[in-house]
């Protein structure tokens, strides 16, 4: 632009530009040196109060008449007993140079709630979980929905339907599906929204008594939560689900032919349009590879007819991320998690799994909660293999049954994969 500018001066900017190959826009946009100015003193304005009339104003507001009162009030008093000191922002400036006026109410300070990131490579790592209602026969009546979903696989492994939400009734089922699913101490990351089930003490000392990592969305942030949300969309988009289910038998009836159908025949986009008990249960690379197969014999019958060359299977996905670390820094990845319990600023939240960002994973872990107490997990095998759904006996119409809870006259029912 220098070079424009000298030229400019013997033969005009035009010209310049057009020799030198230089936008005449891009020319007048960039930015010119500014020159320093020295900025001078406000002066002092000959309607100011001068110093003495400032300390007699001052001396009022301090007073211990109107030590407590607003400059409104302060104004209308001094007008009412035929004094006129200043204006009412004039008393506000002055209270401002000692910082002496601010809101006097106590003002609710939010705590600075850090975004989760948790990164599931397998199954079983970490788990989402929430609850939906489905509305009644009549107005304000509902039916309570809990769903666990592993967030690799997309599969349900654990689900319930209830006449009210409780913390004893998703406590019970957190507890009988890891037995299902064979899941070990400090092996698991269960996270949720802040509902009043998923932050209640029972839930904290059984994810405690299980070595259970938890992890909280934070308020109002439904992206937090992203899987389970799909799903309850996936649930709710169905052409069979109703407007209102007429009794809970229905709505359990609907349940019941749902998920199964969720686990065993939904093709999911997210996971390589594979089933998710396919990639729970380890069938995935199979079905990955014969599909390889069908699309390389169908090159070869035709190959005019794939421009690109010979089409590839989806691949099966890497790993499965609540918020992913931003790409600006790489750094973000192998960094150690913050602190979030301010009564235990030391506490470790290094997740067992080497590498494990868990900058929101706050351990499952109280202080009333006795390290020496039997843990309700101890009794079971840990080592008793699994038992795939499709060779499970199956009650008629659904998946297994659990036991039901009766309760003040109110009956759920445990169901789980």
């Amino acid at each position: 632009m220098k070079a424009v500018t000298e030229l400019g001066k013997d033969v005009g900017i035009l010209k310049a530009c057009v020799a030198l190959g230089v936008p005449r826009a891009s020319y007048y946009r960039s930015p010119k040196p500014r020159t320093s100015m020295t900025q001078r003193p406000r002066q002092r304005p000959p309607r100011a109060l001068n110093n003495d009339e400032r300390k007699q104003v001052k001396k009022i507001l301090y007073s211990e008449q109107f030590a407590d009162k607003s400059p409104y009030e302060v104004f209308a008093t001094l007008l009412d007993e035929g004094r006129y000191v200043c204006s009412i922002r004039t008393m506000y400036r002055i209270l401002e140079e000692d910082q002496a006026s601010r809101e006097r109410r106590n003002q609710l300070r939010h705590p600075n709630y850090h975004k989760p990131e948790l990164l599931a490579t397998a199954p079983n790592q970490v788990w989402s979980w929430d609850i939906t209602k489905l509305l009644g026969p009549h107005k304000w009546t509902y039916y309570y929905l809990y769903v666990i979903l592993d967030i690799y696989s997309r599969y349900v492994v654990g689900w319930m339907l209830a006449h009210r939400e409780a913390s004893d009734l998703a406590t019970r089922l957190i507890r009988e599906t890891m037995e299902k699913q064979g899941v070990r101490e400090d092996e698991l990351t269960l996270h949720s929204d802040r509902g009043p089930s998923m932050t209640s003490h029972n839930v904290a000392q059984l994810l405690a008594a299980l070595g259970v990592v938890k992890s909280h969305s934070r308020p109002h942030v439904s992206n937090d939560n992203p899987f389970s949300e799909s799903q309850f969309k996936t649930l709710k988009y169905r052409p069979e689900f109703p407007d209102r289910f007429q009794s809970y038998d229905e709505a359990l009836s609907f349940c019941r032919s749902f998920f199964p159908w969720y686990n065993d025949q939904h093709y999911h986009s997210g996971i390589g349009l594979l089933t998710p008990a396919s990639l729970h249960y380890g069938q995935a690379e199979e079905i990955v590879a014969a599909r390889a197969g069908v699309l390389r014999t169908a090159y070869e019958q035709h190959p005019e007819r794939f421009v690109h060359g010979c089409p590839e299977a989806q691949t099966l996905p890497q790993a499965a991320w609540i918020n992913p670390p931003t790409k600006t820094s790489d750094a973000n990845k192998n960094r150690l998690p913050e602190t979030h319990c301010p009564e235990k600023p030391n506490a470790s939240l290094t997740h067992p799994r080497p590498g494990y960002p868990s900058s929101s994973c706050v351990p499952a872990e109280l202080d009333f909660v006795s390290p020496s107490s039997p843990k309700p997990n101890d009794s079971r095998n840990m080592t008793q293999p699994f038992e795939h759904p499709s060779h499970a006996s199956k009650n008629p119409g659904g998946v297994g049954a659990g036991p039901h809870i009766e309760k003040d006259g109110e009956r759920s029912e445990i169901l789980a994969p």
